[in-house]
């Protein structure tokens, strides 16, 4: 069987058009859904979506219903963990500001992550670290709601800030 008709045979099986192959490059993929794709990934999403607007209004519903900023003013000076996790909440948000609005919007780096290495691991790891600890600082107020709450006032968190870069 030579490869003319092969090719007919397989036409005729799936219905293609005689210049199916017509619109296919050398490596036969189609130029059309090429430029699709090429287009689809310039245009930018918008920074605030249902996902993210979710997040943030969880966190805002959370923060109120649970008297989040009270509990936390009560407890701030009854564990120890609490001022670790704070601290190390800090340094996890200095090392992003610094990431954001000095390098990619003051010195225009966008890929920060490839000149400076070191930093989205080093605030990941303080940022969990200090979660754990503000779980456990916070485990006699809430019980098994904690993990719960901090994970809601964390996305919200996250979101709010994935609005400024």
């Amino acid at each position: 069987m030579d490869a003319l008709r092969a090719r007919e045979q397989l036409r005729r099986r799936y219905l293609f058009s005689p210049d199916a192959e017509a619109s296919l490059d050398g490596e036969g993929y189609s130029r059309q859904g090429a430029s699709a794709a090429v287009e689809k990934k310039q245009k930018s999403l918008p920074r605030l979506n249902i996902h993210s607007g979710f997040w943030i209004l969880a966190s805002i519903v959370v923060t109120y219903y649970v008297d989040f900023f009270k509990t936390i003013k009560e407890n701030f000076h009854t564990s120890s963990w609490f001022l670790v996790g704070g601290a190390l909440l800090l340094i996890s948000l200095s090392i992003a500001f610094f990431c954001i609005l000095y390098l990619e919007w003051y010195r225009g780096i966008g890929d920060y992550d490839a000149k400076y290495p070191a930093l989205i691991p080093l605030t990941t790891a303080a940022f969990i670290v200090a979660g754990i600890c503000f779980n456990i600082a916070l485990w006699p107020v809430w019980s098994f709601f904690t993990p719960l709450l901090l994970f809601t006032q964390f996305m919200g968190v996250v979101m709010l800030i994935s609005l400024l870069g």
